[in-house]
């Protein structure tokens, strides 16, 4: 009965009556706690914070053999600072050499263009959607598919365990326990990320969801639509929790990082936002001269979009122009006679580093290096694929990119590309080692 409900109206547990010993229990529960002061709370999660990281970066030195473990944790918490101040850049573009176009895998298991993927924490799956309603978990080291949840046909959204139309964004919590998927057919559900079950169906939306995003280190999920407006939701407790608006056209992404805040690609409104969600206020960035398709923060302060009019723009959230504005990112295409550029139709950014990658339908995924204070944007090398790029990924450690491939784009069918394969591409990124020649091989 709920299901069909929209998502505002489902009952509150707040209303319901506490049992006796359910209130006994809640009492005493705080009574053991309040025998901690809040001082001694604070230093004890220091103490235990501080062991984690201990233990890791011993971990780590056991490998590397270079620094004490005391200036491994140092170093450690150094970043942590830089990272929350969205000032942490790793420099790691000037490593990345072109990568041997056979050691590209390419995963088949989608009938219809791929238009979404994410890649777990531990960087060990791979999830993906499609046109074709279908959702697949694939495993990185085998390839393998792990698990198939086939798309349904229209109509049988009641009986039928997964989307019964195009998927058109996902989303999966830092912890990789949930995995959120959201449909042309405005419903968002909401999927155990270990074991391909279905938890929930969030409904609410007026039109198709276009963007979903987790808040890092939570289970609260952002949502995006073409209906224009932004929802919260908190996965953990299956709640609606608020509704905000403000873009002019349909919303066609969306990103967050650990702040409580998200950032929104606005279409043709031209607009990147940026919503405050405790102030319920939003930041307006403006900067493309086309509709703005795609949206990637690169750290807490920084993000990186592109557009239909084939332009790629670095922002910081201090300023309402782009940092930087790469015109015809991808070059020109002749269409029916006319000089157009390539639509920028993924961008992806590995989180806290200068190194980030653009996809378009010109055969090939562009890598490019953000300079100093993100104020330079440098083309490195081209990776040659086929079709749409629609969805672009960095494993957590940088070490391989995925990229989501179709005959057609991820929210129409302006053009098809019939040589092209719907497709999962994992293009592993090989770090130049310091032993080798610092020149690298001609990009293809």
């Amino acid at each position: 009965a709920t299901a069909s409900r929209p998502a505002e109206e489902e009952v509150s547990s707040d209303s319901e009556t506490e049992s006796p010993l359910l209130g006994r229990r809640r009492r005493e529960a705080a009574e053991e706690e309040v025998e901690e002061t809040p001082q001694e709370k604070k230093l004890r999660l220091a103490k235990q914070y501080l062991e984690e990281l201990r233990q890791l970066e011993e971990e780590r030195a056991e490998e590397e053999e270079e620094l004490e473990p005391a200036d491994l944790i140092g170093n450690r918490l150094k970043e942590d600072v830089l990272e929350q101040k969205g000032r942490l850049q790793r420099l790691v573009a000037k490593d990345v050499q072109p990568p041997d176009p056979a050691r590209i895998r390419v995963l088949r298991g989608h009938q219809l263009p791929v238009t979404c993927l994410v890649i777990s924490p531990d960087d060990r799956f791979i999830f993906s959607a499609s046109k074709d309603g279908s959702l697949i978990k694939w495993e990185v080291d085998s390839g393998k598919r792990l698990c198939v949840v086939p798309g349904g046909k229209k109509g049988t959204e009641e009986r039928h365990m997964g989307h019964a139309s195009h998927v058109l964004c996902m989303a999966i919590s830092s912890d990789g326990k949930y995995l959120a998927t959201g449909d042309r057919n405005k419903l968002i559900m909401i999927w155990d990320a270990a074991t391909c079950k279905r938890l929930h169906i969030f409904t609410g939306h007026r039109d198709a969801v276009s963007g979903l995003s987790f808040r890092k280190g939570t289970h609260q999920l952002y949502s995006a639509s073409h209906d224009r407006c932004v929802k919260v939701w908190d996965v953990g407790e299956n709640a609606y929790v608020e509704t905000l608006f403000g873009h002019q056209d349909i919303i066609t992404g969306l990103d967050s990082l650990s702040r409580e805040c998200c950032v929104t690609a606005g279409g043709r409104d031209g607009t990147v936002r940026l919503w405050k969600i405790p102030e319920e206020s939003q930041l307006v960035f403006s900067g493309h001269q086309g509709s703005i398709d795609c949206i990637q923060l690169i750290n807490e302060e920084h993000m990186v979009s592109g557009a239909d009019d084939g332009s790629l723009a670095l922002w910081g959230l201090t300023k309402k122009k782009p940092l930087v504005l790469a015109r015809q990112a991808h070059g020109e295409q002749d269409a029916q006679g006319l000089q157009q550029p390539y639509w920028i139709s993924a961008v992806a950014a590995l989180r806290n580093s200068d190194l980030l990658a653009t996809g378009s339908h010109s055969g090939s995924v562009k890598l490019w290096k953000s300079g100093e204070g993100f104020r330079k944007l440098e083309h490195l090398l081209d990776i040659p694929l086929v079709g749409f790029v629609n969805s672009l990924k960095f494993s957590a450690a940088g070490d391989f990119l995925v990229a989501g491939i179709g005959q057609e784009h991820r929210l129409g069918r302006w053009w098809r590309i019939k040589e092209a394969k719907n497709s999962i591409c994992i293009i592993p990124l090989k770090q130049k080692t310091t032993a080798s020649s610092p020149e690298s091989p001609g990009s293809s």
